[in-house]
């Protein structure tokens, strides 16, 4: 083929792989919704438990203060919190005015109500805190309003339903594109080189998506209760935005995904001749520090995900080099390498 036809095989390629974005985007319209949902899944589980536990500290407060007035309250106080937690109940205080609640219980039963047992209030004097009544209501923490994901502006939700929309269509359309120009390249390529690349392309799809359901599904569960934990000792509520949760969802998993190819880079650069395995072994120690400083770039101000990315490199830098001893340099008949 001349060069023209290249550059026209390569334009054909691309169309194909723009057109498989296109629809994949259009096919994200349909569920861009039910993504939205799901990934916001870590975060309502993290504030429920944060919310949990608080309304426990505070339930066991309320009981010793009762406790303190001389009310019978239960005698293990820490077992009482315990169970009120596991029931994800939530306790709210509100002051309320016997008197006004007498009149309108006088009004719904006339005969179990006597006003006349309750002092009165003079309509010239102010509401004053000894009047009024403690009422306390009770309810799960999945009713409660401080756990739902808000959106600040006006156009976030609509701008986060086209993210996500944008995202799911790339995934889908992300093994129509690799086929494609794959297309294109296979067809520059000898045959021990194309075995090569069908033999790694699916080990390294394998190691993204190990690596972004380890973000997913485990980081995220101690990442956001670390974070959590600095509200509650500073006395702040949270108030989660989906816009910036959508962000760090999506931005998270993209880290460990990329950095769990460790291993192919690592057989990469063996292969190639910048790199020996003699060489990663004798400075073994240094690519650790090297990977707990990439684990503190990749993933939030927090030691919990740093150590949860960097153990697992570590494992993967190791495996990098027992595949660069496993999968020796190709020879020829005469012993020569083939490069």
């Amino acid at each position: 083929m001349t060069f023209g036809e290249h550059l026209e095989e390569l334009r054909f390629s691309l169309v194909k792989a723009v057109l498989s974005l296109i629809v994949g985007v259009l096919i994200g319209l349909l569920f861009a919704n039910y993504l939205v949902a799901y990934v916001q899944t870590p975060l309502k589980n993290a504030l429920e438990d944060y919310y949990t536990g608080l309304g426990a500290k505070q339930y066991r407060d309320y009981l010793e203060r009762e406790a303190a007035n001389g009310a019978p309250v239960p005698k293990d106080l820490d077992e009482a919190a315990r169970t009120f937690a596991e029931q994800k109940l939530i306790m709210e205080e509100r002051y309320v005015d016997f008197r006004d609640l007498a009149t309108l219980l006088k009004k719904l039963v006339p005969q179990a109500i006597d006003l006349s047992a309750i002092p009165g209030r003079k309509p010239d004097e102010p509401v004053k805190l000894d009047d009024l009544a403690i009422f306390r209501t009770y309810h799960r923490v999945e009713d409660d309003s401080r756990v739902r994901i808000v959106g600040l502006r006006m156009e976030e939700p609509f701008v986060v339903y086209m993210k996500a929309a944008i995202v799911l269509g790339i995934v889908l359309a992300c093994p129509f594109v690799f086929y494609f120009i794959w297309q294109f390249v296979a067809a520059g390529l000898y045959p021990h080189e194309q075995r090569y690349v069908r033999v790694f392309l699916p080990f390294s799809l394998g190691l993204f998506i190990a690596g972004a359901a380890l973000a997913f599904f485990v980081v995220f569960r101690f990442v956001l209760a670390f974070l959590l934990s600095f509200y509650d000792w500073m006395g702040i509520d949270p108030d989660a935005r989906i816009s910036d949760w959508l962000t760090f969802v999506l931005v998270l998993p993209l880290g460990f995904g990329i950095s769990f190819q460790l291993p192919l880079v690592m057989l990469f650069l063996e292969r190639i001749g910048i790199f020996t395995t003699r060489i990663y072994l004798s400075n073994w120690r240094i690519s650790v520090l090297v990977i707990c400083f990439i684990a503190m770039v990749l993933t939030p101000s927090d030691p919990y995900s740093m150590m949860l990315m960097a153990t697992p490199l570590v494992g993967l830098f190791f495996f990098g080099i027992m595949l660069c001893k496993w999968m020796p340099r190709r020879t020829t008949p005469f012993g020569d390498v083939i490069e």
